[in-house]
């Protein structure tokens, strides 16, 4: 893999420089990487992207006043000035009384993060490699009758060495990388044109899925999106096609965000320890799976991860809080804190699963008699204190529990605390995805079409 500065090194400097200019306490993060893309359009390379660099940021403590400055730049002059101009920002700050780091007592013992397989060894692909990935799809794609082009045919390949320091003790950092192919087919021309895509991505190269099989779905997909009508409008049932159904437990998890709740803008502000889901579901948090895109052993104020239930038999158990948070609510924090270079931290999930059912996605539509299977969707109208829910859909239409033809330009209207307790999960969840999430059957919503 691409060999880098030490960012441990960096993180030290930086906490030197920050004490230095006279700081109470600090941390810091440093993000060093490398990132190539290649673009192929009939069969041609159309464009290569490279991009190298290190990124730092530094946060400040003045008592209860802090503030947070990045640089690109790494050399010993940018990090003393950024302490110094860092430090001059949280006298003026105004104090926030839940600010502060962790205690000593509460960082994370286990640090290292080989057993987590998020790192692939293997060399990192040259550009010729991911220019025949990208021209393997698109050619897949093209060879299926029907399909008038390909919009884009891509590769990419990241590879970055994160690590955190701060001046409680904590030291710890990994490393993470990402091969992908992806693939945008169109059927049609002109006004009917209907276009769909299929893309992977992994951490490790040997896993990714073949660029035949890449573009072929995503080629068969478009094609059957050709024609499309609109449904009559009227209360139905809606299956959230496996693709797209991880949005709704991402709606979930935006309402039961520490943030959110701390500041009491949520449509779950009120709901711990009441039923959110269906009885006998479980959403289950694992930050610990191995070669999973949101795993991790700490987060990024040095807390140990943990497997956690935020849902357990349908009831609300949990939060998702950083430290800040947890102080405003009076709770400890569950150890889901991310930040960015140029940004304090706020609270992240990790890994998230949900309970799977026993029927499979056909089982289901045949189980809807009459209704939407979504397989897309643009927009969203998202009320954060009551949970009403409006978007742009598109995807197949059931009749007589069959698919009858495909559908677009129609809109689902809901609330989410009924929707998300009038669910009946598919089978179908892919397992080496973050969010583990299976095609979802809602009952009873609204949909505006004809």
């Amino acid at each position: 893999m691409t060999q880098f500065p030490s960012s441990e090194d960096l993180t030290k400097a930086l906490l030197k420089a920050a004490r230095d200019a006279g700081a109470d306490s600090a941390d810091a993060i440093a993000v060093t990487g490398a990132a190539l893309s290649i673009d192929v359009r009939g069969g041609a390379l159309e464009q290569a992207e490279r991009a190298e660099g290190t990124d730092i940021g530094l946060r400040v403590f003045l008592g209860k006043r802090s503030s947070v400055v990045s640089a690109s730049d790494i050399s010993e002059r940018t990090m003393t000035m950024m302490a110094e101009r860092a430090v001059a920002m949280a006298q003026e700050a105004p104090e926030d009384p839940y600010a502060g780091l962790a205690d000593a007592d509460q960082l994370a013992a286990q640090r290292d993060s080989r057993a987590l397989a998020l790192d692939d060894p293997s060399p990192e692909p040259s550009p010729e490699a991911l220019q025949e990935d990208a021209a393997r799809a698109e050619a897949a794609a093209l060879a299926m009758e029907g399909i008038s082009q390909v919009q884009a045919a891509s590769a990419g390949y990241s590879a970055r060495q994160v690590w955190m320091a701060a001046s409680n003790g904590f030291s710890g950092g990994y490393g993470r990388t990402s091969r992908s192919t992806s693939c945008v087919a169109i059927t049609g021309e002109g006004l009917a044109m209907e276009r769909d895509y299929d893309g992977d991505s992994r951490a490790f190269q040997a896993d990714l899925r073949s660029p035949e099989d890449i573009g072929e779905t995503a080629a068969r997909r478009a094609l059957e999106r050709a024609n499309p009508r609109k449904p009559a409008t009227g209360a139905y049932p809606v299956l959230f096609d496996e693709r797209i159904s991880a949005s709704l437990i991402g709606h979930l998890m935006a309402a039961v965000n520490g943030s959110a709740i701390s500041r009491g803008a949520s449509w779950l502000r009120d709901a711990m320890g009441e039923q959110v889901l269906p009885k006998g579901m479980d959403l289950i948090e694992d930050p610990h799976r191995p070669r999973a895109a949101a795993s991790r052993l700490f987060d990024a104020e040095g807390l140990p991860t943990q497997r956690r239930a935020i849902v357990q038999d349908g009831m609300l158990q949990s939060w998702t809080l950083d430290l800040a948070n947890a102080r405003k609510l009076g709770l400890d924090s569950t150890g889901n804190a991310a930040r960015s270079t140029g940004s304090g931290p706020s609270p992240t999930p990790w890994n998230l699963e949900l309970t799977q059912g026993s029927a499979s996605r056909d089982d289901l539509i045949a189980q809807m008699g009459t209704g939407l299977v979504v397989t897309s969707m643009i927009g969203a109208t998202i009320n954060p204190n009551t949970g009403d829910y409006s978007r742009g859909a598109a995807g197949f239409w059931v009749e007589n529990g069959a698919i009858a033809y495909p559908v677009s330009g129609v809109t689902i209207a809901g609330n989410l605390r009924d929707m998300l307790q009038n669910m009946t999960p598919a089978n179908d969840a892919r397992p080496w995805l973050s969010r583990l999430v299976p095609s979802l059957l809602v009952e009873g919503l609204t949909l505006a079409g004809e």
